[in-house]
């Protein structure tokens, strides 16, 4: 389980990452145009502060993947992830419309591959948690 929790931490590491190239792919600059001053600047920092969390998260796991699996602590801990990523899992399936990537071949790799990780970060944690 110990390997499985490093790989995590790296895989949420580049996920943390990938929030920069955010602005840019949308295309912020113009679509977030027509927002108030404070929604723009909202979705700029929540995003900010989603990849710093979420790379925190992988530092975590990459460093104390031993005290996670290990530790009355680490299991509550562990615990914690697994609800967070099995949220996010169900906010995959019913928070994004299905326009969104049905018939678009990137897209829909997108969205299978985030339910095979958010799939995966779930399991592990759960897993961890009740070994």
């Amino acid at each position: 389980m110990q390997t499985h929790i490093k790989i995590i931490g790296a895989l949420l590491i580049i996920l943390a990452m990938v929030h920069v190239i955010f602005p840019r792919y949308f295309k912020w600059e113009k679509e977030l145009k027509a927002l108030s001053l404070i929604n723009r600047q909202m979705m700029v920092i929540h995003t900010l502060f989603i990849a710093i969390t979420v790379f925190l998260m992988g530092l975590l796991c990459l460093t104390s993947s031993e005290d996670l699996i290990n530790t009355y602590l680490g299991k509550r801990i562990c615990l914690g992830l697994g609800l967070f990523w099995t949220i996010r899992l169900i906010v995959q399936f019913f928070g994004y419309s299905s326009e969104l990537w049905r018939r678009k071949k990137f897209e829909t790799t997108i969205h299978m591959f985030t339910i095979i990780l958010w799939s995966y970060l779930s399991s592990v944690f759960w897993l961890s948690y009740f070994a």
